[in-house]
Protein backbone atom coordinates (compact mmCIF):
# COMPACT_ATOMS: atom_id res chain seq x y z
CA UNK A 1 0.00 0.00 0.00
CA UNK A 2 0.88 3.78 -0.75
CA UNK A 3 1.42 6.45 1.72
CA UNK A 4 0.12 4.81 4.62
CA UNK A 5 0.68 6.35 7.81
CA UNK A 6 3.19 5.63 10.10
CA UNK A 7 2.10 2.07 11.08
CA UNK A 8 2.37 -1.03 11.84
CA UNK A 9 0.56 -4.20 11.50
CA UNK A 10 -1.35 -4.85 14.40
CA UNK A 11 -4.37 -7.59 12.81
CA UNK A 12 -3.99 -9.39 9.73
CA UNK A 13 -7.37 -10.67 7.61
CA UNK A 14 -7.09 -14.27 8.46
CA UNK A 15 -6.81 -13.30 12.33
CA UNK A 16 -10.00 -11.00 11.97
CA UNK A 17 -11.89 -13.74 10.35
CA UNK A 18 -10.61 -15.86 12.96
CA UNK A 19 -12.18 -13.81 15.79
CA UNK A 20 -15.32 -12.70 13.37
CA UNK A 21 -16.35 -16.24 13.09
CA UNK A 22 -15.78 -16.95 16.76
CA UNK A 23 -18.00 -14.12 17.35
CA UNK A 24 -20.70 -15.48 15.38
CA UNK A 25 -20.65 -18.86 16.97
CA UNK A 26 -21.52 -17.11 20.10
CA UNK A 27 -24.50 -15.18 18.07
CA UNK A 28 -25.91 -17.53 16.45
CA UNK A 29 -26.67 -19.36 20.06
CA UNK A 30 -27.26 -16.10 21.85
CA UNK A 31 -29.61 -14.53 19.01
CA UNK A 32 -30.39 -18.01 16.92
CA UNK A 33 -34.20 -17.56 18.44
CA UNK A 34 -36.59 -14.97 16.16
CA UNK A 35 -36.09 -12.58 13.91
CA UNK A 36 -32.93 -9.59 15.07
CA UNK A 37 -32.90 -6.04 13.83
CA UNK A 38 -28.91 -4.86 13.49
CA UNK A 39 -27.89 -1.95 14.13
CA UNK A 40 -24.68 -1.20 12.50
CA UNK A 41 -22.47 1.88 13.94
CA UNK A 42 -21.96 4.02 10.62
CA UNK A 43 -19.19 4.62 9.44
CA UNK A 44 -16.59 2.47 10.83
CA UNK A 45 -18.88 -0.25 11.69
CA UNK A 46 -19.72 -0.74 7.86
CA UNK A 47 -17.25 -3.56 7.21
CA UNK A 48 -17.77 -5.60 10.10
CA UNK A 49 -21.35 -5.41 9.97
CA UNK A 50 -21.69 -7.05 6.87
CA UNK A 51 -18.62 -9.18 7.25
CA UNK A 52 -20.95 -10.42 10.45
CA UNK A 53 -23.94 -10.47 8.29
CA UNK A 54 -22.87 -13.12 5.85
CA UNK A 55 -22.02 -15.52 8.60
CA UNK A 56 -25.12 -15.17 10.65
CA UNK A 57 -27.79 -18.39 10.62
CA UNK A 58 -31.06 -16.62 11.99
CA UNK A 59 -33.00 -13.90 9.99
CA UNK A 60 -32.03 -10.34 10.36
CA UNK A 61 -33.35 -6.57 9.51
CA UNK A 62 -30.80 -4.07 8.76
CA UNK A 63 -31.09 -0.36 10.25
CA UNK A 64 -27.64 1.84 10.81
CA UNK A 65 -27.54 4.87 13.07
CA UNK A 66 -24.48 7.72 12.57
CA UNK A 67 -23.63 8.83 15.71
CA UNK A 68 -19.30 10.43 15.63
CA UNK A 69 -17.17 11.79 18.18
CA UNK A 70 -14.17 11.69 16.13
CA UNK A 71 -15.14 13.81 12.68
CA UNK A 72 -12.54 12.52 10.54
CA UNK A 73 -9.87 13.71 13.48
CA UNK A 74 -7.79 11.25 15.89
CA UNK A 75 -9.57 12.53 18.99
CA UNK A 76 -13.27 12.39 20.06
CA UNK A 77 -15.43 15.13 21.05
CA UNK A 78 -19.12 15.87 21.92
CA UNK A 79 -21.55 13.17 20.67
CA UNK A 80 -22.95 14.37 17.45
CA UNK A 81 -26.62 12.54 16.08
CA UNK A 82 -26.10 12.32 12.70
CA UNK A 83 -29.23 9.62 11.62
CA UNK A 84 -31.33 7.61 14.04
CA UNK A 85 -32.69 4.27 12.65
CA UNK A 86 -35.98 4.49 10.52
CA UNK A 87 -36.95 0.78 12.20
CA UNK A 88 -39.75 1.29 15.71
CA UNK A 89 -37.02 -0.99 18.02
CA UNK A 90 -40.38 -0.97 20.39
CA UNK A 91 -40.46 -5.07 21.01
CA UNK A 92 -37.84 -5.77 18.83
CA UNK A 93 -34.60 -7.74 19.31
CA UNK A 94 -31.26 -5.15 18.54
CA UNK A 95 -27.55 -6.35 17.93
CA UNK A 96 -25.32 -3.44 17.64
CA UNK A 97 -22.40 -3.68 15.68
CA UNK A 98 -19.84 -1.27 15.95
CA UNK A 99 -15.93 -1.24 14.95
CA UNK A 100 -14.25 -0.26 17.85
CA UNK A 101 -14.70 0.36 21.57
CA UNK A 102 -12.87 2.54 23.17
CA UNK A 103 -13.79 5.23 26.12
CA UNK A 104 -17.57 3.73 25.31
CA UNK A 105 -19.59 6.68 25.24
CA UNK A 106 -20.83 6.20 21.66
CA UNK A 107 -21.66 2.64 22.36
CA UNK A 108 -23.70 2.77 25.56
CA UNK A 109 -25.18 5.74 24.43
CA UNK A 110 -26.56 4.03 21.44
CA UNK A 111 -27.74 1.03 23.46
CA UNK A 112 -29.51 3.33 25.58
CA UNK A 113 -31.68 4.80 23.09
CA UNK A 114 -32.41 1.85 21.86
CA UNK A 115 -33.70 0.77 25.35
CA UNK A 116 -35.15 3.74 25.90
CA UNK A 117 -37.00 2.59 22.29
CA UNK A 118 -38.54 -0.17 23.91
CA UNK A 119 -35.88 -3.12 22.48
CA UNK A 120 -36.88 -6.37 24.04
CA UNK A 121 -33.17 -7.15 23.87
CA UNK A 122 -29.92 -5.02 22.93
CA UNK A 123 -26.83 -7.37 22.21
CA UNK A 124 -23.61 -5.27 21.16
CA UNK A 125 -20.53 -6.80 19.51
CA UNK A 126 -17.55 -4.91 18.44
CA UNK A 127 -14.50 -5.29 16.36
CA UNK A 128 -12.08 -3.79 18.50
CA UNK A 129 -11.65 -2.86 22.08
CA UNK A 130 -9.03 -0.68 22.77
CA UNK A 131 -7.39 -1.40 26.41
CA UNK A 132 -6.85 1.18 28.48
CA UNK A 133 -7.93 2.92 31.91
CA UNK A 134 -10.11 5.89 30.42
CA UNK A 135 -12.80 4.09 30.06
CA UNK A 136 -15.81 7.10 30.57
CA UNK A 137 -18.75 4.57 31.68
CA UNK A 138 -19.28 0.87 33.29
CA UNK A 139 -20.96 -0.16 29.96
CA UNK A 140 -19.30 -2.79 28.29
CA UNK A 141 -19.84 -4.67 25.12
CA UNK A 142 -21.45 -8.47 25.16
CA UNK A 143 -18.60 -9.89 22.77
CA UNK A 144 -15.36 -8.07 21.49
CA UNK A 145 -13.74 -9.96 18.42
CA UNK A 146 -9.81 -8.52 19.48
CA UNK A 147 -7.98 -6.15 21.82
CA UNK A 148 -5.55 -3.40 20.75
CA UNK A 149 -3.30 -1.42 22.69
CA UNK A 150 -3.97 2.26 24.22
CA UNK A 151 -2.90 3.28 20.48
CA UNK A 152 -4.73 5.10 17.08
CA UNK A 153 -5.16 1.85 15.26
CA UNK A 154 -7.09 2.20 11.42
CA UNK A 155 -8.04 -0.24 8.87
CA UNK A 156 -10.87 -2.86 8.43
CA UNK A 157 -13.60 0.23 8.77
CA UNK A 158 -11.61 2.27 11.14
CA UNK A 159 -10.19 5.29 9.56
CA UNK A 160 -7.48 7.54 10.00
CA UNK A 161 -8.25 10.90 8.89
CA UNK A 162 -11.10 9.60 7.42
CA UNK A 163 -9.18 7.42 5.03
CA UNK A 164 -7.62 3.89 5.01
CA UNK A 165 -11.27 2.23 6.12
CA UNK A 166 -11.03 0.22 3.52
CA UNK A 167 -7.40 -1.81 4.20
CA UNK A 168 -8.44 -5.48 4.89
CA UNK A 169 -6.35 -5.40 8.08
CA UNK A 170 -6.27 -4.08 10.95
CA UNK A 171 -2.90 -1.30 11.57
CA UNK A 172 -1.04 0.67 14.69
CA UNK A 173 -0.66 4.14 13.83
CA UNK A 174 3.23 5.20 14.45
CA UNK A 175 5.31 7.86 15.28
CA UNK A 176 2.72 10.00 17.39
Amino acid sequence: MTDLPPSHLLYDRSHIDEAMDDMVETLNVRCGKGEWVIVCVMNGGLIFTSEIMLRLGFPVRLEFVHVSRYRDTTAGGELEWRVVPETDLRDKQVLLLDDIFDEGATLAAIADYCQRLGASDVVTAVLVEKLHDRKGTDFRPDLVGVTCPDAYVFGFGMDYHGLWRNLPEIRQLTGR
